[in-house]
């Protein structure tokens, strides 16, 4: 508890208030011309996507608080400058440098917790965090039908008090991180010495030795996503639903204000929808760590999600049933991200296995957040069935890539068991420099 307390808040905080400075942009209209809004949201991902590897490995050199507070500070401040922008090209400059500085705290926060919790407690965890983007999506709409009423205010339109009041806030919580976000437990000075070694000793019977003293991550540690099959097929299934979770966060308020709502209408009616996400995550990951496994649910929540997409591609001039949908795949989408990022990254072991394994899934899969801001057009209006087709196909990517993964893991685990697969260890320093690949390691299902 103590743990949780000194970890979670700061890192859910932050990331909420990362996702609300990426998705903002949904709640205002500054563009109109031709496609200009769907290319300024892709330029977030161009430098989000080429920069989380090497993120993380300046993560493991300089320290959590000092690198994650600065990410944070630095793309609440991009944020703010946002409202301030008077042409598209500030805009899409802004976006390339809010992309720039968001890219190290996602992977970051999760590479950060899995070096603090055994795997069968971290579902929850996981999830406790990654659904913060849902409170962001609630809190957004919220705020976007508030900060409405502040529109010509000292001569400035609502949406620039959007970016200025929510990137002064992001600033704000990025100078007390640096005083909030913990280090790794090797490294935390709040821990007394029995604590951190109770703390490294349930780790060590749980993965094995962290390999915390090996140099930082260098090219040649790279290599490894491409000769491990469980890299690409971990980033495969994070690349699946990432399609789907962009283009509801980027798009919903345009899809629901085609239901002949208000736009302020449209931004409320997103709240409920978000937080029947965070209820379902939840749940679905206490479950999850319940039981001590993760497949299944993912395969229920990609039914789910795929599900809410048919309603909404075939049901026309029904808005109750389509607004309903939305419990669906929304839903659906937020509760298995959480539970798809858990699967693959807590199933590594060692620092670097994990900081490389972290960065490679989230960096590819966030090609898919390049692929949703082309999804919804407005020519393809009110009905957007190439967007509903296109998430669907996704989100079946993500069953099919999840179950070659629990095949492959399995067949491992049975090899270890037989005394055939595995590298044999010899040593605790031989033992965190191989992590999973260990014999005695056993992925969970």
């Amino acid at each position: 508890m103590k743990i949780d307390f000194r970890i979670l808040p700061i890192l859910s905080l932050a990331y909420l208030l990362a996702f609300l400075d990426r998705v903002n942009i949904g709640q205002i209209t500054l563009l109109s011309e031709g496609t200009q809004y769907n290319f300024a949201l892709c330029i977030f991902f161009i430098p989000y996507i080429l920069f989380e590897i090497p993120s993380n490995a300046l993560l493991k050199r300089f320290k959590p608080h000092r690198y994650l507070s600065l990410c944070v500070f630095m793309f609440g401040l991009v944020g703010l400058l946002q409202g301030f922008v008077t042409n598209y090209l500030g805009l899409l400059v802004t976006r390339f440098f809010l992309g720039s500085f968001e890219t190290g705290l996602f992977p970051g926060c999760f590479y950060l917790l899995s070096m603090w919790y055994q795997r069968e407690e971290s579902q929850k965890r996981f999830s406790f965090f990654f659904i913060s983007t849902a409170l962001a999506g609630a809190f957004g709409g919220l705020l976007a039908s508030a900060i409405g009423k502040m529109d010509g205010y000292h001569g400035k339109l609502a949406w620039r008090w959007i970016f200025i009041l929510e990137g002064a806030l992001t600033c704000l919580v990025g100078i007390l991180s640096y005083f909030l976000i913990p280090d790794f437990p090797e490294d935390v000075t709040w821990l007394s010495d029995d604590e951190r070694e109770w703390v490294l000793t349930r780790l060590r019977k749980d993965v094995g030795k962290s390999g915390r003293e090996k140099p930082p991550v260098g090219f040649r540690d790279l290599k490894v996503v491409l000769t491990d099959y469980k890299y690409m097929l971990g980033a495969l299934m994070y690349f699946g639903f990432i399609v789907s979770a962009y283009g509801f966060s980027y798009f919903a308020p345009t899809i629901i204000k085609g239901w002949h709502y208000s736009s302020i209408q449209a931004s409320i009616r997103t709240v409920p929808v978000a937080l029947s996400a965070w209820v379902l995550a939840m749940v679905v990951a206490f479950a999850s760590d319940w039981l001590k496994h993760r497949y299944w649910f993912i395969i229920f929540c990609s039914l789910l999600t795929i599900a809410g997409f048919v309603i909404l591609m075939t049901t026309h001039h029904n808005r109750h049933a389509q607004y309903g949908a939305l419990f669906m795949s929304y839903p659906g989408t937020f509760a298995a991200m959480p539970v798809v990022i858990c699967y693959f990254q807590t199933n590594l072991a060692g620092h670097t296995r994990r900081s490389i394994g972290s960065a490679f899934q989230i960096s590819f899969g966030n090609l898919g957040g390049i692929i949703a801001t082309f999804l919804f057009l407005a020519e393809d209006a009110p009905y957007y069935v190439t967007g509903y087709s296109v998430c669907i196909a996704f989100a079946a990517l993500t069953m099919v890539a999840s179950t070659a993964y629990m095949l492959g893991i399995r067949w491992e685990n049975r090899e270890r068991d037989a005394g055939r697969g595995g590298v044999v260890v010899n040593s605790e320093e031989e033992e965190g420099e191989i992590g999973d690949m260990s014999r005695s390691f056993r992925y969970i299902l």
